[in-house]
């Protein structure tokens, strides 16, 4: 089960995951931007092939949806524990919205420094490594780069407000 949300990001009540999905439903995610200690890199992964959305897509942000009972805080520090294996303080950005044909959620922007070590969840993550910041500014504005729709546009917000 995950929160699910209106149009103004409250809490209206609990739905599952495939009923979100199938519905197009307004849920929330969190996606946590990951830099290199030294601010000059941010580690990108790319999304496993069995993905329900998005699938085998390059990302540069470890996330998921809100859980049911979840906070914001909450789900962000559990899904970059499961999804890269790193536990490190998490700085909230903003909140934004992102809609397409496919989803529609609220999304909590957050950041840390790690230099790792990480474990990819094997489920989520084929592949992760570090690309420089210059680097991933030009590869959001490429759009024949397999980026995922929701984090080219998220990622020129947040490159816009913070990079």
């Amino acid at each position: 089960m995950i929160n699910l949300y209106d149009g103004d990001a409250n809490v209206i009540g609990e739905v599952t995951r495939e009923r979100m999905r199938a519905e197009n439903l307004w849920h929330g995610c969190v996606l946590t931007v990951v830099h290199s200690v030294d601010g000059e890199r941010v580690y990108v992964h790319r999304r496993t092939d069995t993905k329900d959305i998005f699938p085998g897509l390059y990302d540069f942000a470890a996330g998921g949806v809100v859980d049911a009972g979840e906070t914001p805080d909450v789900a962000a520090v559990r899904e970059l524990r499961e999804e890269l294996g790193v536990e490190a303080p998490l700085e909230f950005l903003f909140r934004t919205t992102y809609v397409d044909e496919h989803t529609r959620y609220h999304a909590w922007i957050y950041r840390t420094r790690s230099d790792g070590p990480f474990t990819h969840q094997p489920e989520e993550v084929a592949w992760g490594g570090w690309m420089r910041l210059d680097e991933l500014r030009g590869r959001i504005e490429d759009p024949g780069w397999p980026l995922v729709p929701d984090g080219r546009v998220i990622g020129r917000e947040w490159l816009s407000r913070f990079a």
